[in-house]
């Protein structure tokens, strides 16, 4: 029966050739029978509407070809996800080969209940949105071995840390670079009504902070009561022997506190706007903060991946040379490269992971998906919760398709803020729903750049000889889509019956 099942699962790596094959053979289809949608966006000169008519690319040509042929490298070369995981995987080994991960976790897992452990890293993946999509490579990987130091199996680590991330892809509780390109976008529709309207940068702070903590709580709840039943058992190939804390580890956790808090205050430091020979990693030619940080011309926002290799670098150094886990150079240059052992077949998935989103964006059928979607909401004739609710389910599907939160808000704001604001809702409640909404359906595409480390870090820990497939990778993350999903939108609707202000200055009517 074992063998049986092991030829019936499809290899992760064949899945993604197949679903590149099939997107092709789509794209062709779509292209013939004429699909396309026409949706509107607004200049921002004029102020005026302008239509745009999205139509599907074919790939099932000689031409579609020849791009597939001649993007391949160098969409993988730039593939974002490859080159932050090589990077952040330089710093992670030399903390775990220099035994500081191993110490710190044991430190910190040996008075902390279970639940506690789960609660503490999916609430940080949930807020980590502040930093991108860099969480998913730092969190994934970061959480496995936090989970396996505290004897546990780190399968149920990487499930619950990506969930956390993709649930709380949308719950801002800190105003990020992806929040100030919607905002722009929403007051850009809604001035097409009420060229007065104006709304800050702490408009969601209230809702996002609210949701955050109960987000975490129910990702929580379905890891330790649902999940953990559900993953492959893990044995630990290791002698049950308690690892215990001496002189050394301590001396060595000294070392790299003393050391990371010098890094930390140097770079904290550099992005104070307007301190004395500091603030030089900002971009000033921005309006707010957060873009200050993360505009494309500021340096933090270029060089973010390598600051936070470097931190663990140093913490991983210092770290050796307290515990003398690291005595010469010899040893330093080995821990830098400890992750990277061992990663092709990674590499095979990051390959084919980039084929895909590549020629899916370039069929565009993901844009018309879109655009049919907004032209929906452009002739609904619902009002109150049943528009509130048609707007989640619009952004959660379109969210399969489009993972770009501006992207998707690009296209479906300009109809979808008018027709709330005629109705009574405010602009600011419907860019709400729409961030909302992205974490139901975020955990359950393959599409998203990201879904490949979480798919890569559960075959690596994957201890059956029957390997995972993609599916079942994707299955993991239903019960927490589904419910996290609900109880989101439960939220939004609590918010609107009661009319609690969603932050400062914001309310959900108008």
């Amino acid at each position: 029966m074992n063998k049986l099942k092991e030829k019936m699962t499809l290899n992760p790596i064949m899945t993604f050739i197949i679903l590149i094959l099939g997107t092709i053979i789509l794209s062709g289809f779509l292209n013939v029978i004429g699909f396309e949608a026409t949706y509107y966006k607004i200049n921002p000169n004029s102020n005026e509407y302008e239509a745009v008519l999205a139509t599907v690319e074919s790939l099932f040509s000689l031409s579609g070809i020849k791009y597939i042929f001649s993007s391949t490298v160098s969409n993988f070369v730039s593939f974002t996800p490859l080159s932050m995981l090589i990077i952040i995987l330089i710093g992670i080994g030399i903390m775990e080969k220099s035994g500081f991960l191993k110490s710190l976790f044991t430190l910190l897992t040996r008075s902390m209940k279970k639940t506690s452990i789960t609660f503490a890293i999916v609430f940080i993946a949930v807020i980590s949105s502040l930093f991108g999509d860099l969480s998913y490579v730092i969190l994934i990987p970061i959480s496995a071995l936090l989970f396996l130091h505290g004897r546990r199996n780190p399968i149920i680590g990487i499930v619950a840390t990506y969930a956390g991330l993709c649930c709380g892809t949308g719950l801002s509780i800190f105003f990020t670079s992806v929040d100030s390109s919607m905002l722009t976008q929403t007051l850009n529709s809604a001035k097409i009504l009420d060229s007065t309207i104006n709304f800050g940068t702490f408009a969601f702070i209230g809702i996002m902070t609210i949701s955050s903590i109960i987000v975490s709580i129910v990702i929580t709840l379905i890891t330790e009561k649902i999940i953990v039943d559900k993953v492959e058992k893990y044995e630990f190939k290791e002698e049950r022997k308690e690892f215990k804390l001496g002189k050394k580890e301590y001396r060595g956790l000294l070392f790299a506190a003393f050391g990371g808090i010098i890094y930390l205050f140097i770079f904290i430091y550099n992005i104070i706007p307007g301190a004395p020979l500091g603030g030089n990693l900002l971009d000033y030619s921005q309006k707010f903060y957060i873009d200050k940080l993360f505009s494309f011309d500021s340096f933090f926002s270029e060089g973010f991946v390598f600051i936070v290799t470097i931190f663990f670098i140093i913490l991983g150094l210092f770290y050796g040379i307290g515990a003398r886990t690291i005595k010469n150079n010899n040893d330093f240059c080995e821990d830098l490269a400890h992750s990277l052992d061992g990663i092709g077949r990674t590499l095979i998935l990051i390959l084919l992971a980039s084929v895909l989103i590549n020629v899916f964006k370039k069929t565009n059928i993901g844009t018309v998906i879109v655009a049919i979607f907004a032209d929906m909401l452009n002739n609904t004739s619902f009002s109150g919760v049943p528009l509130i609710i048609l707007l989640f389910v619009i952004g959660a599907i379109s969210n399969i398709f489009v993972n770009s939160s501006s992207g998707k808000w690009l296209i479906l704001s300009v109809t979808a803020v008018p027709t709330f604001m005629n109705n009574s809702l405010s602009p600011e409640f419907a860019q709400v729903i729409m961030r909302f909404s992205e974490g139901l359906t975020t955990g359950l595409t393959p599409l998203l750049a990201y879904f490949v480390i979480y798919l890569a870090y559960i075959e690596k820990y994957n201890q059956n000889s029957r390997p995972i497939s993609l599916f079942t990778t994707l299955k993991y993350q239903v019960p927490y889509s589904v419910i996290t999903g609900v109880v989101l939108l439960i939220i939004v609707i609590i918010w609107y019956v009661t009319g609690i202000p969603l932050g400062i200055g914001s309310i959900p009517t108008l």
